[in-house]
């Protein structure tokens, strides 16, 4: 999608901290962090959110899964950390590219 902010991040269009990137993937610090870290981690490929998954889309999502402890440990999250995905208007997404927040420290409760 071409106005797809996250998309636009993925290709390098739009600016945004990048802590990790390989061929399928990106994470990059949340504008508007709701924990001490708080970054977001996307596909390059553009997904909606989890409704939109497909069965060519198991590989991706298992590399994206098994990525998220290596991130959090590059970060020195070696305590823990939260991830979060929200999926259509009633699970809270905002921006309709799927993503999974990755927080650690001072995490809000949640609600």
């Amino acid at each position: 999608m071409a106005d797809c902010i996250f998309c636009r991040i993925a290709r390098g269009e739009a600016a945004a901290e990048i802590v990790y990137q390989d061929e399928q993937i990106i994470a990059f610090r949340d504008i508007q962090p709701k924990a001490a870290v708080h970054l977001l981690v996307i596909p390059r490929k553009h997904i909606e959110n989890l409704y939109d998954l497909g069965k060519d889309d198991q590989q991706l999502m298992a590399h994206l899964m098994l990525s998220l402890p290596r991130i959090a440990k590059q970060q020195g999250l070696d305590a823990g950390f939260r991830t979060i995905t929200n999926t259509g208007h009633g699970g809270g997404q905002e921006v309709w590219h799927m993503h999974f927040h990755l927080m650690a420290g001072d995490i809000p409760a949640m609600q």
